[in-house]
This record gives structure tokens, sequence and C-alpha cells, in this order.
């Protein structure tokens, strides 16, 4: 189901930037009983995005409006949000009118089993590594390049995530997640300050350990502080919090912080509802 700027429609425009460019943004929202979960966290984090790819921000009471009408049918579902810099004939230069397109589109929720969330996954290292770019840094921009081959990586079924480093060794995130450590009583998670993604999940999770005094740290994480946490997760809007229990040779056991963070992250999620 598709609703290409307010019409039921999926044709976009071939000379539209977000195909030619990647000249756009997306998010992806979980939606439980007809309900797109912590939608305005989501458009605040549009918005910052479109603010630092010069994008006109599309209003978000016609963004709202329109994910809720197409989130209302459905029990459990993901919905896309894209927004691009429209059309705007060949070459990298702007055009002088900017008319943003806006897609929502709405898909099955993906068949997770259970365990991933109460037993944990497995994870691997990825070769790929992440650019460090400080303007991009943190939004949720369509060029993704970086994740796909990243991706591609591994067919092994029983590995469920990658984990990303960037160009100078540090461990910033999964290829479709942010990534967590806990280790000795304190949780440490990656800046996203030099690339990476700053996950919805993400900042509700650091949230709640301020919530609770659990002491938090963003700092830049190596592959061995990784490999001797005590604890690891991780997160992201449509999987929730995922623990891991084994990167590599290492095996971890699901920890009492994964555990009450898990918790507060669901009761959050139904307080949406």
């Amino acid at each position: 189901m598709f609703l290409l700027n307010g019409e039921h429609r999926h044709c976009v425009d071939v000379s539209d930037r977000g195909f030619q460019y990647g000249d756009g943004l997306f998010e992806t929202i979980e939606v439980l009983q007809g309900k797109p979960l912590f939608l305005d966290r989501h458009l605040k984090r549009l918005a910052e995005g479109c603010r630092r790819l010069l994008i006109p921000m599309p209003d978000s009471a016609l963004l709202e409006q329109e994910a809720r009408q197409l989130a209302e049918s459905a029990e459990r579902a993901v919905l896309k949000l894209i927004v691009t810099r429209g059309s705007g004939g060949r070459g990298y230069r702007q055009p002088e009118q900017i008319i943003p397109t806006r897609l929502f589109s709405l898909h099955p929720y993906p068949d997770y089993p259970l365990h991933f969330q109460t037993d944990g996954i497995t994870v691997r290292f990825c070769r790929q590594r992440l650019s460090i770019n400080p303007n991009l840094a943190g939004i949720k921009h369509m060029n993704r390049l970086e994740q796909i081959l990243a991706r591609a990586e591994w067919q092994d079924e029983t590995i469920q995530e990658g984990l990303m480093l960037d160009s100078q060794d540090h461990v910033v995130e999964g290829t479709m997640s942010n990534l967590f450590i806990a280790k000795a009583g304190n949780l440490y998670t990656a800046p996203m300050t030099q690339c990476g993604v700053a996950g919805i999940v993400r900042g509700l999770l650091m949230e709640f350990a301020r919530q609770i005094s659990l002491p938090l740290f963003e700092q830049a994480i190596d592959q061995t502080a990784v490999l001797q946490a005590d604890e690891l997760f991780v997160s992201n809007a449509v999987i929730g919090v995922w623990p891991v229990k084994r990167l590599e040779a290492q095996t971890f056991s699901v920890g009492p912080l994964t555990r009450r963070l898990q918790d507060m992250l669901n009761a959050a999620r139904m307080a949406e509802i």
C-alpha cells in the first residue's frame, strides 16, 4: 500500500532526485494496532535531516495525518516514509524551486522469531567500513551503499546482524541497528557525530538509562571493548532490542541491564497505542 504526495499511487517520476542521486531521507516506523509508534520522534529526526540537506520539510501535521491514515488498518506492520528533494533535471545543482516528494509505503512486519528477543542473536564484524562525514552523521539519508555492501558479506542464516567499524577502527553500529555494550554496571554506545545513524530507539534507551540513573557514556568503542563486554545488544525501531548471544567466537549472557531496558521500551511502546 502506497501514498505518494497524498495520492494512492506508487509511480515516482524518473527525474526525481531520490532516484537519480539518493537525494533524500527516510524513516522506518513500527505500526502496532493501527498506530505508528514514536511518530513524533521520527518526524523530529526527519526535520533535522531536511535541515541538514537543505530540503524543505513537508508539513509535519500533514505527514502525521497521512501516516495515521495508512497505518490505521494494520494490526502490525512497518511504515516507511521517504522524503526527497523532488525533480530537478540533470546535474548536482539543486533546482531553484524545490518541491519535495513524500512517499509512504506500508509493509508486512518481518517474521522474526521471538527467541531473537528472549535468547539473543549471533552477530559478526563486517569488513566494509563506514565513511567519516560529520555533515551526514546521525541523519537517515538515502545513501546506504555501505550498509548494503556490509550486509552482502554473509549469507549464513544463523547470523542476524553485522557490526560496522569506521576508518579509525571504532565500532559504530550494526548494518541496520545501533549498538550498546554494558560493562561493570555502565552503559556505552558510540557517538553519532562522525558517521552512523542516531536511531529513534537508541535515543529512547539513552533516556531510560538517565531515568534509572544508569551511568551512560557516548564514546569511541573498539573491538576489544565490544568483545570484553558483560552484555551486548542492538536496537532499532522495528526490532526493538535484541540481545547478542554470540559475536565471532565470543559468547554473551542476556543480562539484567538488557532485560530492564527491554521492559522499559516495551512499556513505552504500549503507551503509544
